[in-house]
């Protein structure tokens, strides 16, 4: 018998009934969603306030959805870093920010040729577009001839390769030169909602974010713009973040969960679980069926064992590093989504990607790592894995449906190879 005079058998009667109104619900969000029309507030939050029970079920709704506009293609991206550190901007989530004591790697702009060098080994790993980054407020006039050079570079190695170009907040008229230089797209992220913005950012604004993406547009070029998740934001946040998305009409929507450098005011907040991602990355599929969403960074670190499932809702990943952290390695990537059934979007013309070895077989190189090598502490040779450290303080607190977060925040791997070192990339 249960508390009341319940038993045993009557609670799981209602348990199963409340399930089912569950699933009914998911079900016609999916088909909504094939007929392109977006949840309302109320149902992209009850994605985010489900269940455990039907987590799986959440999965599958989202799946239907990004195998109509998708099937089982992913897009691989792949960072350069052209300019680390040495940011004057204040962001609270950033490792490169004005006052960081993170000890991430930093270094001045890049050589043209030696971005394209990276860009051709993207290329050949089966990269359809590379991202190219540089930490600042905005480019100066002498930046945008230096990335537009850059991006002659590229082109000329790689034309059929999409560039990505992310370089802070766009005046008038740069995003147009920007596009006569070659690039295709243009990354700048809105990240968190704007009532909670000045949370996490004092030297500009969420305006200013909207701004750049609005002008990026209206130059011609791709706008690429979504969310950092785990900084301390509501769900009503996340939501709210999601429809102001929604009006700029993004071609792509990058989802990154939070990445807690120490030596950032950010520092140990970790309790995103990869429970919390997956529903994340389903309310971002159901607001955007069929606009391409991306799996950003802290995959590694906060999806774990359950990133083939976020590939069964996202479609697009990056493989390598990333700005300032390690990512694995881009063969146990391109096996990842081999092993899971799905297949990458063939590379450009001229770059034959190298492929995933077959589910029995090792990878291109004849290493596989693991999925879950963070909770194993396991790591493959010349890779820092993430790890556990002691007990780290709370920058922010946890919303509600986080339990389960461990207490000991994991810390990502600074990035010590590629751009900026002597050592080759990790593609």
């Amino acid at each position: 018998m249960l508390s009341g005079g319940e038993t045993v058998g009557e609670g799981r009667g209602r348990a199963s009934v409340a399930e089912a109104r569950e699933l009914d619900w998911l079900a016609e969000l999916a088909e909504a969603s094939l007929r392109l029309v977006r949840p309302s507030r109320a149902q992209a939050l009850a994605v985010l306030h489900s269940s455990d029970e039907v987590l799986l079920d959440v999965v599958a709704a989202a799946a239907r959805v990004r195998r109509a506009f998708f099937g089982n293609r992913v897009k691989l991206n792949y960072l350069v870093n052209m300019k680390s550190g040495f940011c004057g901007e204040d962001c609270s989530y950033c490792s490169q920010r004005s006052g960081s004591r993170s000890g991430v790697l930093r270094y001045s702009w890049l050589a043209p040729e030696v971005v394209a060098d990276e860009a051709e080994r993207a290329a050949a790993r089966g990269a359809r577009r590379v991202c190219l980054v540089a930490s600042g407020r905005g480019p100066t006039e002498r930046d945008l001839s230096r990335v537009e050079r850059t991006i002659g570079a590229v082109r000329a190695r790689c034309p059929e390769l999409e560039i990505c170009v992310c370089l802070g907040i766009l005046q008038e008229k740069q995003g147009e030169r920007l596009k006569a230089a070659g690039a295709y797209a243009y990354n700048h992220n809105l990240n968190t909602a704007e009532p909670y913005y000045g949370h996490i950012c004092t030297t500009h604004s969420f305006a200013d974010r909207v701004g750049t993406v609005r002008r990026a547009a209206a130059a011609g070029l791709s706008p690429c713009s979504g969310v950092i998740v785990g900084m301390g934001e509501s769900d009503e946040h996340l939501v709210d973040v999601a429809f102001a998305l929604r009006e700029l009409e993004p071609a792509s929507v990058p989802v990154n969960f939070l990445m807690p450098f120490p030596g950032t005011p950010l520092e140990g907040c970790n309790y995103l679980t990869p429970a919390r991602c997956l529903r994340v990355l389903a309310m971002f599929r159901f607001m955007f069926p069929a606009t391409e969403v991306r799996i950003a960074g802290g995959r590694e670190m906060h999806l774990r064992s359950l990133q083939p499932l976020g590939l069964h809702i996202a479609n697009s990943v990056f493989i390598g590093d990333y700005l300032t952290s390690e990512g694995a390695a881009a063969a146990a990537d391109l096996q990842m989504i081999a092993d899971a059934g799905f297949c990458a979007e063939a590379p450009p013309s001229g770059h034959a990607a190298a492929p995933a070895a077959g589910r029995s077989g090792a990878s291109p190189t004849g290493e596989v790592e693991a999925l879950g090598l963070a909770e194993k502490g396991a790591h493959s040779p010349g890779r820092v894995p993430v790890h556990e450290q002691g007990e780290a303080r709370r920058s922010s607190p946890a919303p509600a449906g986080a339990a389960g977060a461990s207490e000991r925040p994991l810390v990502p791997a600074v990035r010590r190879r590629g751009p900026g070192t002597g050592l080759p990339a990790n593609v």
